[in-house]
């Protein structure tokens, strides 16, 4: 039977913002409760969205018994630490992506979910967007036939601040995390794992990664490249190249858009895609319908994605000499 959930977000920033104005167009979600630690920031983005409650700490919201789900909007260090928070008091989790900073603390997360029978599930947005799982259907389908070559970009061009999160090690900032994930991702969602794996990374004055590159090898002659960068300013671009042809996702892949199929003679299809809202709906919406069938992760993006995700960022780190303050 379906029922609703008050939703609560911890923290107030710029994905915080996008996931309360998603809300509204997910049923079965209630705008309860937000958190900060400044209470007078909570309380101005509560009365900017309509929150029924706000709180000047994490802990406070966790700690409301009519908070059933909780949206861990905070940056990358702290995931983990508020992630168990919320599982420890008995909420379901959406934890924005990256899931936390390394395998181990993403296993340490799922553990503790399992043993709550708590749902436990990774914001990575893009992968419930309408045009990305059509993408997955066309290639499943052998409409392109097999894959050959895929190439996959995030780059965007930011000035360099050491105050910037994206660019302070302590907040574990850098391209790999904050935008390297999505063309890893992509990869591994059409894909699958590859056979081996070569990276390299430009690390900056303030010690994080400025820039990040890395080439999968799978069986046969198949290839996939991505790059990350806030060095550049590109289209965002991503192409899968099959036997039989091309799927072509629209310049900034990795947020609503549509697809263009080119056969093998050059001739080009434009599928349009609707969509509803800012396209973070859609994460919500899974959660919702997860709860309401009594799951505890969901068959989109599984434990086992986030897990070979992480693993595979961790990997790449390692290959570039990444490294963040105090994670191993």
């Amino acid at each position: 039977m379906s029922q609703s959930y008050n939703f609560a977000i911890l923290g107030t920033g710029m994905i915080a913002n996008k996931m309360a104005e998603a809300l509204m167009h997910v049923h079965g979600a209630v705008k309860y409760a937000v958190g900060s630690r400044n209470a007078g920031t909570a309380k101005e983005f509560a009365q900017k969205h309509g929150f029924v409650k706000s709180y000047g700490s994490y802990e406070d919201v966790v700690n409301d018994p009519a908070v059933d789900v909780v949206y861990i909007a905070t940056p990358h260090n702290l995931h983990m630490s508020n992630a168990l928070m919320c599982l420890n008091a008995g909420k379901h989790v959406l934890c924005e992506k990256p899931f936390a900073v390394n395998g181990h603390q993403v296993r340490e997360m799922i553990n503790l979910a399992h043993t709550k029978g708590l749902f436990l599930m990774e914001a990575l947005w893009s992968r419930f967007l309408p045009h990305i799982i059509k993408a997955k259907d066309i290639i499943d389908e052998g409409v392109i036939g097999d894959i050959n070559l895929l190439t996959a970009d995030f780059c965007i061009h930011r000035p360099v601040d050491p105050l910037d999160r994206k660019f302070n090690p302590e907040l574990i900032g850098g391209a790999l995390l904050d935008i390297g994930i999505y063309p890893v991702f992509l990869t591994q969602l059409l894909m699958g794992m590859s056979v081996s794996m070569s990276a390299s990374a430009a690390i900056g004055s303030t010690g994080v990664d400025y820039s990040v590159a890395a080439s999968f090898q799978y069986a046969k002659t198949q290839l996939a490249n991505i790059t990350a960068s806030f060095m550049a300013e590109s289209g965002v671009n991503a192409s899968v190249y099959g036997e039989k042809g091309t799927l072509k996702f629209d310049s900034f892949w990795f947020i609503p858009g549509n697809l263009t199929l080119i056969d093998r003679d050059q001739k080009s299809k434009i599928i349009t895609i609707e969509s509803i809202g800012n396209g973070y709906n859609y994460e919500a919406a899974e959660v919702v319908r997860c709860l309401n069938a009594g799951l505890t992760q969901s068959p989109i993006m599984t434990h086992t994605d986030s897990l070979k995700l992480i693993d595979t960022l961790d990997q790449i780190r390692q290959t570039c000499g990444i490294f963040y303050p105090g994670v191993e």
